[in-house]
């Protein structure tokens, strides 16, 4: 191996490799050098000087380019490729040293080289250092068989190459070199080593994958190239007259740089691995090479043996002995196919055998079919699943089972797979794709089959399995999804696409679309009283009415409940639209025979008219996202949808204030006025956060005597002017909602903190009983009993100095809730009473139930009790009624003295109004309960034209709050009516009136 350097090279998988049009300039450059050298070795370089340098040095060059090239990838690899890529870099590394002790004596000194010189054992290191990193590279053989057919295959090509060199060569430097070991040793060691290196390249399998493939053969062609000008360079021939810078030179010049370009040479490909191993490894399958490589080795000693023989040479014992092993080695390797052919035939017959049972037994159906379509294969499954005879599909065409709607999905898809498969290569496997279809069964059916298709050589595997259940289990799912359960008629969801749908459509003109909302009144009493059941059969039987009353084109849905909907489109007026709303109340007001009884329910219908144009299209503008302005389209078609909803909604609830049973036609006004109350809902919840309002007492007086015996709390509104105003229209519009209960809950905490800090002043302000009134709902709205005792906890206040007034009884529906509050409340110690007592609603059986302590009578009773005998009459009743219930009666409104005597007389032990004092600030308030009494007349001594007792004079810059007729009435609480004063008035942004700050 006198001037030979080499490196055997395997990439891996870590480093990415170059650039394409680098990797191709590099690989250009390379070629180029490699043909220069050539050339220039070719013509004897044009100088004996050039030609050592060249011969020497230049080799010294390229193996040490290879040398750094496989240490800087070995550098920057991991994994187990790393020892590999060191160790032929350390090979390549000993061959530039040796060629530069060579380039040393013959260029520097300018002498041959000596015998036995410093350049002979760096040689001699390459090949083992090469072998090494082979060995690293490696796959193992799994089990002793395997080691033994690699021990063979070795053996077989070591052998048959050394019987050929051994012919060639080899015997005559041993005959040569016979007195002298050393030199023997070194002459025979070069070759010997090189067969080794070809050995281990031939017969073992390189770890790599297919993107390593370019690697791997780079290095090999390298490797080759450097082993054929080994092999040529140890022949007498070449050996006697070589000289440094002859031809020979290039061949080993083009071995260092195929090896120093190996590492970078290897391209991405995609792994062949099959998907379904999922990682395992699956046997191997002997390529022609492999297979050939015995016989291939022993036709090489064969040719040896025959070259003596036909050259007159005698066969000495070194090439008998290595003949007759390679002959031994190749029986025994035939021996081992053998077994491993036999082996292999019945792992074939064992897995064909279990995939023919799994075809067998498998639920799907396979099915092979030609380029034409034709059927060679239908698997027995379709005797099960399409009840026909595989025998009888067998050579007919798929597509004659595929029903004719679906033949041309069918062939685009086919077609779409045949192109990827013949035009792309795919990482997870052939291509395939899913397609669904129907096709007939053997009783005439069309059956929903799913299959799978993959290509298979010219044609297609089909892998088909029937859902035909879960077609029906979807079609019924997303039925159920868009329809109401109990009516099947369309529910909120589709009714709302179908409006979109109509607004956005185009018609002929005079086309109008209307949506009517219904609501059934007393479907909540039929509820109640005849069970659930039986409402749900009303439903059901009032959807069929409407479906009968309404046109075949008109939609009806059911929201939920007992609300209903019909969208209506076509060339209709108002007056039209109108009629059909009145036959679908008339037709729901009809009686109901349900379970052997008849029920009645009527009708509240709201209608509301969408736009009479289409819907405008925006066009697409250059370079707008089609999706984007689809999904804008859609948007506004949603919210014309929403709008049209809503407005029908709020005709449909307009309809049941109205007293129900009726039909409304939707007005901008009706949206007006509720943007309204939506904006005065606003502005309370922002009074209460922000402390924008105030509490005032008014004073309750016994009548006969004058005590003050209670205060009742009540709230102002403190406008942006400082002044207060009374809530009025303010508290009337946001008698509901939200906001009403947090203005509830505040009245409730600020009244107890009040009179608990009138209570903390001790004798100065003696503690009386302080009146909230507050209406039913507000009282039974949650959160309000835990308000009330976390106040009387927090403040410490008894509650015997707290008193619930009942401002409205609210609906009967209301009134168990009611009771069980009330009850609640009067556990914690606090008194209750019910105020407006001879107005609103409420039977005086729900009164007799209720666990009250006090009754009070409603102003509008008071207010004419001095003039109207009829008034007084009502009014002596009423009282007489809550003595014999046990209540302390009590009246509002008390504005004059004459009413103060009526109601002495009629027995009214308190009262409270204009008459004592109208409601007081804190300071006034302590002022008058320091003098625990107010002046009342004496029975039958109230005087018609004298000013109410107590009234002071107005104020300079203020306004009396008595005047000589009627006088408005304050309270607290969440109705107060809107009050006018004498002379004038000074009003807040919602009509109230002023009242003259402390």
């Amino acid at each position: 191996m006198g001037r030979r350097g080499r490196c055997r090279l395997n990439s891996t998988e870590s480093v990415p490799p170059a650039r394409p049009t680098l990797r191709r300039l590099t690989a250009v450059l390379l070629a180029v050098l490699c043909a220069g050298y050539a050339v220039g070795a070719g013509f004897g370089w044009g100088s004996c000087e050039l030609a050592l340098v060249m011969g020497d040095f230049g080799l010294a060059a390229a193996a040490l380019a290879a040398a750094l090239s496989c240490l800087a990838h070995g550098i920057a690899v991991g994994g187990h490729t790393r020892p590999a890529w060191l160790l032929f870099g350390l090979s390549s590394a000993v061959v530039a040293f040796g060629n530069g002790v060579w380039g040393w004596y013959e260029v520097v000194l300018g002498r041959p080289l000596p015998p036995d010189s410093a350049a002979d054992y760096p040689f001699l290191l390459f090949a083992p250092l090469a072998i090494t990193g082979l060995l690293v590279l490696a796959q193992r053989p799994r089990n002793p068989a395997g080691w033994l057919c690699l021990v063979l295959d070795a053996w077989l090509v070591a052998g048959s190459l050394f019987t050929l060199s051994w012919s060639l060569a080899l015997g005559r430097v041993a005959a040569g070199d016979g007195d002298d070991p050393l030199k023997l040793a070194l002459g025979l060691g070069y070759p010997v080593l090189d067969i080794l290196l070809v050995s281990l390249v031939v017969g073992l399998n390189v770890r790599g994958r297919d993107r390593n493939r370019a690697a791997v053969h780079t290095a090999m062609i390298g490797l080759a190239v450097t082993v054929v000008c080994d092999a040529l360079f140890t022949t007498p021939q070449f050996h006697s007259d070589y000289h440094s810078g002859e031809l020979l030179d290039a061949g080993w010049f083009a071995g260092s740089l195929l090896l120093a370009w190996a590492p970078w040479s290897h391209t991405r490909r995609p792994s062949r691995e099959h998907p379904s191993t999922q990682g395992v490894p699956r046997r191997r399958v002997a390529s022609t090479f492999s297979a050939l490589t015995p016989y291939a080795a022993a036709a090489v000693c064969t040719a040896g043996i025959l070259y003596n023989a036909l050259g007159g040479r005698p066969l000495d014992r070194v090439m008998l002995a290595a003949a007759s092993t390679v002959g031994l080695a190749l029986i025994i390797r035939q021996g081992v196919m053998l077994l491993d052919n036999l082996s292999l035939a019945q792992e074939l017959s064992t897995k064909e055998t279990h995939f023919r049972s799994l075809v067998q037994g498998s639920s799907d159906v396979i099915m092979i079919a030609g380029p034409s379509g034709a059927l060679s294969y239908v698997s027995p499954a379709a005797l099960r699943v399409y009840n026909r005879d595989p025998e009888d599909l067998v050579g007919g065409n798929l597509l004659n089972l595929v029903h004719p709607e679906d033949v041309d999905r069918v062939l685009a898809e086919v077609r779409r797979i045949l192109a990827r498969a013949r035009g792309a290569r795919f990482h997870n496997g052939e291509p395939s794709a899913r397609v669904e279809c129907r096709i007939r069964s053997g009783e005439g059916d069309w059956l929903h089959v799913e299959s799978t298709v993959n290509p298979y050589r010219d044609g297609l595997i089909l892998n088909s399995r029937d859902i035909t259940e879960r077609v029906r289990l979807q079609a019924q799912l997303q039925h159920n999804a868009f329809h109401d359960p109990l009516t099947d008629l369309p529910n909120r969801a589709l009714f709302a696409h179908r409006v979109r749908a109509a607004l956005s459509a185009q018609g002929p003109a005079g086309t109008a679309v209307a949506v009517l909302f219904l609501d059934l009144d007393g479907f909540k009493a039929v509820n109640d009283t005849a069970g659930h059941q039986v409402g749900d059969e009303l439903l059901v039987q009032a959807a069929r009415r409407l479906q009968t009353a309404v046109r075949a084109e008109d939609t009806v849905a059911r929201f939920g409940g007992d609300e209903f909907a019909v969208l209506v489109r076509g060339r209709l007026g108002h007056p039209q639209v109108r009629d059909l709303a009145e036959r679908i109340r008339g037709a729901l007001s009809e009686p109901y025979w349900i379970a052997g009884g008849e029920l009645g329910v009527a009708a509240s219908i709201g209608i509301a008219f969408g736009p009479e144009a289409p819907l405008p299209v925006p066009e697409l503008l250059p370079g707008e996202d089609e999706d984007a302005h689809a999904r804008t389209v859609e948007s506004r078609a949603a919210a014309a949808a929403d709008e049209l909803l809503r407005n029908a909604d709020l005709a449909m609830y307009q309809a049941k204030s109205r007293g129900k049973g009726r039909v409304v036609l939707y007005t901008p006004a009706m949206r007006a006025e509720l943007d309204r109350r939506g904006e005065l809902e606003e502005r309370l919840r922002a009074a209460v956060r922000e402390g924008s309002f105030a509490l005032l007492h008014q004073p309750v007086v016994e009548l006969v005597g004058g005590r003050l015996t209670g205060v009742e709390a009540q709230a102002r509104w403190r406008s942006a002017e400082g002044m207060l105003l009374t809530p009025a229209e303010f508290l009337r519009t946001a008698d509901t909602g939200d906001g009403a209960t947090r203005f509830a809950r505040w009245l409730v905490t600020e009244a107890v903190a009040a009179a608990a800090r009138r209570r903390a002043d001790g004798p100065a302000a003696p503690p009386v009983p302080v009146t909230v009134r507050l209406a039913a709902e507000r009282l039974c709205a949650p959160g309000m009993y835990e308000t009330l005792a976390g106040a009387l906890r927090d403040t410490e206040l008894p509650p015997d100095l707290l008193v619930l007034e009942v401002s409205r009884m609210g609906p009967d529906a209301l009134a168990d809730e009611l009771g069980r509050r009330l009850a609640a409340f009067r556990r914690l110690g606090v008194s209750t009473a019910l105020a407006g007592f001879g107005t609103g609603g409420g039977s005086l059986g729900v009164l007799a139930r209720m666990p009250f302590d006090a009754l009070k009578l409603d102003r509008s009773l008071v207010q004419d009790i001095a003039d109207s005998t009829l008034t007084r009459a009502l009014a002596g009743h009423a009282l007489r009624l809550g003595r014999d219930l046990g209540l302390v009666t009590g009246a509002d409104g008390v504005d004059h003295p004459r009413q103060v005597a009526v109601l002495q007389e009629l027995g009214c032990r308190r009262g409270q109004g204009l008459a004592f004092d109208r409601p007081l600030d804190e300071l006034r308030l302590r002022r008058a309960l320091l003098r625990r009494g107010y002046p009342v007349p004496r029975p039958g001594q109230g005087h018609p034209g004298r000013r109410p007792l107590l009234t002071p004079e107005p104020r300079s810059g203020g306004l009396a709050e008595a005047s000589a007729g009627r006088a408005g009435h304050l309270h607290g609480g969440l109705e107060l009516p809107q009050r006018h004063a004498v002379g004038g008035s000074i009003g807040g942004p919602n009509g109230e009136t002023s009242v003259p700050p402390a």
